[in-house]
């Protein structure tokens, strides 16, 4: 049986293209920002109490759930986490596979 899949892997290609840190960055934004409105939803929480729980501006808040904006300190990350009840875990993984 033959594999239907021809070449090398997605992640091969975003790194040939020269692309993958900024792909799995961007990534890695949309996932948080799906996962901390998900919680905001699942509690009932509004943008404007979002924002006082972090004490930011609902600017601010916009700004980190917007998915396009990869631009957001982990500080923030931190405190939209802690202010769904949850937390922030952030590791260094070997680059094994690449």
């Amino acid at each position: 049986m033959t594999s239907k899949h021809i070449g090398s892997s997605f992640d091969a290609f975003l790194q040939k293209e020269g692309i993958h840190g900024e792909a799995t960055a961007h990534a890695i934004k949309r996932v948080l920002a799906w996962q901390i409105e998900q919680a905001m939803a699942e509690q009932g929480i509004s943008k404007s109490e979002m924002a006082k729980r972090m004490k930011t501006s609902r600017a601010q808040l916009d700004r980190l759930l917007d998915p396009e904006n990869d631009r957001v300190q982990l500080d923030t990350v931190q405190r939209a986490a802690a202010a769904v009840g949850r937390r922030l875990q952030v590791e260094l993984a070997s680059r094994q596979g690449f």
